[in-house]
């Protein structure tokens, strides 16, 4: 196992991973009530949703740990699981099991295109510029997230839609408290810095009477029977469905490489010209959970950027997938007791990720705009419109066009019109409010 995960190649250990693994497993651990609760609303029952969930993560993790040897765990996408039960589902009529037939039938074309080296061929093809765009992005757009889950950022008003939220709050006092351990655990370069914040906020939160304590510790998994196996496929195959097939499939293939991308320039697996080594082997981890999750009843799955959380703490290899995968079927009996952490204790650990992962921006080149208005327009409307697919969209269609119009078309690579192709595609298919 040991020469498996190459420790002495990347200078980790088992304690470090397993450390990685345990603060990547309470970062991201909100899914598995947070998923559950969004897909209730287009009608899929909470009990057999909350085990998909967990399933789903589970497996895409593993394959993640011992496939393709990354530090990346794999759970449902958030967006994507608001766009299934809000948009396709009561905005649009369809079915849920509509739905997952659509996110089954994405799932089959990603598996495709990564078998046949296609999606590692246009992944490669995205300029440097815009792959560091993709981190910085992400980064604010956690930063965004956290800042929103902990109540210090709040929705506003039109004309200014967000606004400071109520400071006094204790909840969001708590996270502020949280932040600043956090931030000065992280400078002492103390292991454990992000858990032994997320932990002490919780503990503290209890102790006030801020966040209930669970009512059971364990108890077990409710059945996937009403909902295993029931993607209606042929009904995602009919002419009226296919623009939601093709939704799904640009939004989770922009978002797997731009997070594949923002993850691995943080953790330094980036080689000279700015690309993930094997990037077909983590691909593909995605390609097979995207499978398995509409066949288990859930939606789409992906590599989570809250995997970052992790790799802040030190894991380089699968073994942190591992453990984080091991914590995941673990939570199928222990649900009630990981789900009391709450947001204000793990919502600081996504502002402190944001901080590391603005880094890239340095590398950005300010001196050509051909370069930096596109990843302009990638940083800003990722977290400007809350969504990672959009705002990545806009920076793969706008930098061919831009060279294209400024004489300098031949530094395009043929990939990237492919990707400029499926980004036109997105925003012509895209369910508009």
């Amino acid at each position: 196992m040991h020469r498996y995960f190459d420790f002495t190649g990347n200078g980790t250990s088992y304690k470090q991973e397993m450390l990685a693994g345990l603060t990547t497993f309470l970062t991201m651990a909100y899914i598995i009530v947070v998923n559950p609760a969004i897909l209730e609303a287009a009608g899929i029952p909470k009990g057999p949703s909350m085990t998909a969930t967990i399933i789903s993560a589970a497996f895409g993790t593993l394959v993640m740990g011992l496939y393709a040897k990354r530090p990346f765990a794999i759970a449902p996408y958030m967006g994507e699981n608001a766009f299934i039960a809000f948009t396709v589902v009561k905005v649009l009529g369809y079915s849920w099991q509509i739905a997952l037939g659509a996110i089954f039938l994405a799932g089959v074309l990603f598996t495709l295109l990564t078998v046949l080296r296609v999606r590692k061929w246009l992944a490669e093809a995205i300029p440097q510029n815009l792959k560091y765009s993709f981190a910085v992005g992400i980064g604010l757009f956690m930063t965004f997230i956290g800042l929103n889950e902990v109540g210090i950022v709040a929705i506003g008003v039109p004309g200014a839609p967000v606004c400071l939220g109520t400071i006094s709050h204790s909840n969001v006092l708590l996270a502020i408290f949280g932040f600043g351990l956090m931030a000065w655990l992280t400078v002492r370069r103390v292991p454990g810095a992000l858990i032994i914040g997320v932990l002490s906020v919780t503990l503290l939160s209890i102790a006030m009477g801020v966040t209930p304590l669970p009512t059971q510790v364990a108890g077990w998994p409710s059945t996937l029977a009403p909902i295993f196996g029931q993607m209606d496929i042929m009904g995602a195959l009919s002419p009226k469905a296919w623009p939601v097939v093709l939704i799904i499939f640009v939004m989770a293939f922009v978002d797997t490489i731009g997070t594949l991308i923002g993850l691995s320039a943080r953790a330094g697996f980036l080689d000279d010209e700015g690309n993930l080594p094997d990037i077909e082997r983590p691909m593909l981890a995605d390609a097979l959970s995207n499978l398995v999750a509409p066949l288990l009843g859930t939606t789409t799955t992906g590599a989570f950027i809250e995997s970052a959380a992790g790799i802040e703490e030190g894991g380089k290899t699968g073994f942190t997938s591992v453990v984080v995968a091991g914590l995941f079927l673990l939570s199928l009996f222990l649900t009630p007791l990981l789900t009391v952490v709450p947001a204000h204790a793990y919502g600081p650990v996504l502002i402190i990720i944001g901080i590391f992962m603005i880094k890239p921006v340095a590398r950005l080149d300010f001196d050509d705009l051909t370069e930096l208005i596109p990843s302009f327009l990638t940083i800003t409307l990722i977290s400007f419109t809350y969504n990672i697919g959009v705002g990545m969209t806009a920076g793969l269609l706008s930098y061919p066009l831009l060279k294209t119009v400024t004489g300098r078309a031949g530094e395009v690579p043929p990939a990237l019109w492919g990707l400029a192709g499926l980004s036109l595609l997105f925003y012509l298919s895209y369910p508009y409010h």
